[in-house]
């Protein structure tokens, strides 16, 4: 159960990296600004699809939503700003040719 618990954290901190990078883009759409601040909202709220207090399927419920919005919202991202989000989370700089 750690494991997966684990992996899916390795997943969700990837993915909030690369979707905080395209937001940083200066071409970032506005639906995403929008869609981010709608997911923290979700996310700070007291009202949730399934409350909270209901043992396990209250945390459940955050646990697939969240990365769920964040990889449906960098898949419909323009290539090039999905593409400076990857190398910026990867750590990759630009290559320039000085010749």
């Amino acid at each position: 159960m750690w494991k997966r618990l684990l992996a899916l954290w390795a997943v969700v901190r990837g993915d909030a990296t690369r979707l905080f990078h395209a937001l940083r883009h200066p071409e970032a759409p506005g639906w995403l600004k929008v869609g981010t601040a709608l997911l923290l909202l979700y996310l700070l709220s007291p009202v949730d699809l399934i409350p909270d207090v209901i043992p396990v399927l209250g945390v459940v419920d955050d646990l697939i939503i969240i990365p769920a919005v964040i990889r449906w919202m960098l898949r419909r991202l323009p290539a090039h700003i999905r593409a400076h989000a990857q190398q910026r989370t990867t750590g990759q700089a630009d290559v320039v040719d000085m010749r």
